[in-house]
């Protein structure tokens, strides 16, 4: 028997500290299994929200402002993670996972009687095989006056455009996941079946990588439907990843991720500050002078990929 399983073995600080954490995982299993969070998350957060341990948040100081001039108050740093295992899709299973993470977090936001969760950041960690981490990261807050909310509003946004889109008029109220995974096999070799060198446009994979993203867009939308009537969509995740088969051709999977803050308005309101074009960056008559169907995108390719 080794010098650390003698230790286990006889009672030491190494065994007490390995049975109390199994019995902090068993307790998060069980209130998982019934969307809540264990006793002792309960005891954490009702201290933060009644004042009686000091408070944490992702607020700047810029933002810290608005407890004085909007009545809002900053509660504690909460978070919802899971690790989730694929099943036979990779698009479904990372959506799947990200709400999952969505609804722990939700239901921390409950426990210190949150009215909204705001600046809500999204970590990620490969696992092995087909498992992944999420984990949602954001600042639990109260607007004084208001009740607890038994559904309190998520947003990636910040405190303070939190406040400036209620004040336009533009209700945050929620937040809306669009993902898309899918394979493409080279089968003429018309992506790495050239050999010679210099500059040249890769039109077969420029298809296929526009292509998902738009199928990723398609579901944030579908999403967003079942909320509000639009989407601030501003976290954005892309990835291309060559796999080399011996003796066969090439494959290709594109994963693309995109999360915003869904928001509803009023049909007919206007917003309440003029827009006006500064600068356009294409050669040809812009697309954002002439009026376009709704639900149309006047640039194919001008969204912002950022890390998750």
């Amino acid at each position: 028997m080794s010098w650390f399983s003698k230790r286990l073995a006889a009672g030491s600080p190494e065994a007490a500290a390995q049975a109390a954490a199994q019995v902090r995982s068993a307790a998060w299993e069980q209130a998982l299994a019934h969307g809540g969070v264990p006793d002792f998350v309960t005891a954490r957060l009702d201290a933060a929200a009644t004042g009686r341990t000091p408070w944490l948040s992702s607020m700047t100081p810029a933002e810290l402002l608005l407890a004085r001039s909007h009545g809002v108050r900053p509660i504690a740093t909460i978070t919802g993670t899971c690790w989730f295992q694929f099943g036979r899709s990779w698009t479904e299973g990372h959506t799947q996972g990200w709400r999952t993470a969505l609804e722990r977090l939700i239901a921390e936001a409950r426990e210190c009687k949150a009215n909204a969760v705001v600046d809500v950041k999204l970590r990620t960690s490969a696992g092995e095989g087909s498992a992944m981490d999420y984990t949602l990261i954001g600042t639990a807050i109260r607007f004084e006056g208001l009740p607890p909310a038994q559904d309190p509003v998520v947003a990636t946004v910040p405190a303070l455009e939190f406040v400036r889109l209620m004040e336009a008029g533009v209700l945050p109220v929620g937040i809306a996941v669009g993902a898309h995974y899918e394979w493409m096999t080279d089968m003429m070799g018309g992506v790495s079946g050239n050999y010679f060198t210099g500059n040249q446009k890769l039109n077969t994979l420029s298809a296929f990588w526009e292509s998902v993203r738009r199928k990723a867009h398609m579901e944030l939308r579908y999403d967003t439907a079942r909320q509000g009537t639009g989407v601030l969509a501003h976290t954005q995740f892309g990835q291309i990843i060559k796999q080399e088969v011996d003796k066969q051709p090439d494959r290709y999977l594109g994963r693309y991720i995109v999360i915003g803050t869904v928001v509803h308005t009023q049909k007919g309101d206007k917003v309440p500050h003029g827009i006006e074009t500064v600068v356009d960056m294409r050669d040809d008559l812009s697309p954002l002078t002439n009026l376009r169907p709704a639900l149309t995108n006047a640039y194919q390719s001008n969204e912002t990929e950022k890390a998750i």
